[in-house]
Order: structure tokens, then sequence, then C-alpha cells
């Protein structure tokens, strides 16, 4: 893949497009994550009768919807979606952050258009939603579907143990930036008021280390279904909870890690308030 080819035919970025399209991406991923950590909480704790099966982004987008002025409000959400998957995409095809050419470069460029790319079909199924479509539970069998047909590969049961191998490696990536202070790196921490520092930095520091966690046991889980050669152990985040809840002291641990996440969420808003923005490709 040559990005740098593909960057020189998609015209010059306009800086204020690029940093209003970014904060407002980050907010609409702080209201998903916060949301998320609420959601698992009271599943973790059986509050209101959740249950960790149907906390994803997907159950969030309806838990919205089920809102007063919910399709505006779900409207509103999707809109920022859209906005932070052009943003990844900006900073992988424009190179806005500098990453270059070589290895390490590219191999952040695509993580960027993974992203972008992920979001923006998060961006599409909630768009869906808001013109009536209620959605499904279709984002675990989706998975499921493709991981069965992998499975029937040759060396199919080593294709997705090396799937599950690289999410985990995303997780450890997620809990590094957080002990090396590394997911400090773009945000103006000397902008932030002194009496909330500490609390923004340690809110960051926990919500990266709950998302590496989740990120490790979707890992494991792909491993496991490699393993047993059986696609329904795959999963995303809602399996992960449901993981979490069947071990000793799983309602404490679940709600730990929903909490976490909920630090994410916020710490998005933080982001989206203070972090530097690049523009110039």
């Amino acid at each position: 893949m040559n990005l740098s080819s593909i960057s020189s035919h998609i015209p010059s970025t306009q800086p204020q497009w690029v940093k209003r399209f970014a904060r407002l991406g980050l907010v609409a991923k702080g209201v998903v994550y916060c949301l998320v950590g609420i959601l698992a909480f009271m599943a973790a704790f059986e509050i209101g009768g959740s249950t960790e099966r149907n906390v994803n982004k997907q159950g969030v987008f309806r838990f919205i919807l089920d809102q007063p002025f919910g399709q505006i409000l779900l409207a509103l959400v999707a809109v920022g979606l859209v906005c932070y998957a052009l943003w990844r995409l900006t900073q992988a095809f424009l190179d806005n952050e500098h990453k270059g050419t070589d290895a390490k470069g590219i191999g952040r460029r695509v993580g960027y258009a993974f992203s972008g790319l992920v979001y923006g079909f998060l961006a599409y199924g909630s768009f869906r939603m808001v013109l009536g479509s209620r959605g499904s539970q279709g984002g675990g069998n989706s998975r499921q579907t493709l991981v069965r047909e992998i499975l029937q590969k040759p060396y199919g049961q080593w294709l997705v143990g090396l799937i599950g191998l690289c999410i985990i490696g995303i997780g450890l990536y997620q809990i590094y930036r957080a002990w090396s202070g590394k997911y400090l790196k773009n945000v103006q921490t000397s902008s932030i008021k002194t009496e909330l520092k500490e609390m923004i930095i340690r809110s960051g520091k926990i919500g990266y280390i709950a998302r590496g966690i989740v990120w490790g046991l979707i890992g494991y889980l792909f491993i496991k279904a490699a393993m047993e050669s059986n696609a329904s152990e795959v999963g995303g985040s809602s399996s992960a909870f449901a993981f979490l809840e069947k071990v000793s002291y799983g309602s404490f641990l679940l709600g730990a890690v929903a909490l976490g996440l909920f630090c994410y969420g916020i710490y998005m808003f933080v982001r989206a308030r203070y972090e530097v923005i690049n523009t110039n490709s």
C-alpha cells in the first residue's frame, strides 16, 4: 500500500475543518465509551435488568434511541462518529501527524485507517437506527461467521490464532501507553487547571488500562476459538464482559473495568478540549 501516492490525489486539508472534525469526533467517542462504562457497571451488579451480553456499542446506540428525543441524540452521535472516522482517515492518507513512510510510520498510518473504517462502520450502523432500523445483535454473529469461514481454510486455526495474538498485542500496547505516559503526548496538560490535572491524568491512565484489558480478553477469545476450532467462542466487548462475569469475583472485576471505560470516555472529552490537532500534511 503506497499511502503517499494516494495522498497526492487528495485535496489539501483545511486546518479548521480537520480540527473541528477531530474535536467533534473525540466528543462522540467519549459519549459512547461513557455509556459503555455505565451500562457495563449496571450489568455487573444487575442494576435495571442490564446484562453484559447487551453491553456493546450497538447496545449503547439502542440505549440512546430509547431516551427522550433519542433519534436526535443518536443522529448527533452518528455525525460525531463520522467526524472521528474522517479525522482518522485524514491522518492515515495525508499524514498530518508526520509519521512518514518507513515501516513504523506506515504501521501507525494503517492503524489510523483501520480506526477510521471501524468508526465509519459504527456511524453507518447508528444512522440506520436513526432511520428506523433497530439493529440486532449481529455484530457478534458476523464476526463468528467470518471466523467460521477462516477455520474451514487450510491453516485456518493458525490464522485465527494469529488474529487473536494481534488483538492481544493491541491491548498490551494500550496498557503500555498508559504506564509510559504516551497517552498524554499530544495533550496540553499545562493548560489544564492544577486542581483538575492529577485527576484527569489518572482517569486517562485507568481508561487506557481498562481498554487494554478488554482488547486482551477479545484476543484471548479468538485464540480459544482457534484452539477448539469453534467459531462460537469468538466475540466482541460484550463477550469479554461475559467472560469476566464468570470468573471469581467477576462482578467486581467487571465493575472495575466498567469504571475504567467510563474514565476512558471522560479522557476523550479532555482530548477534545486540550489535544493539539496537527493539520499540515
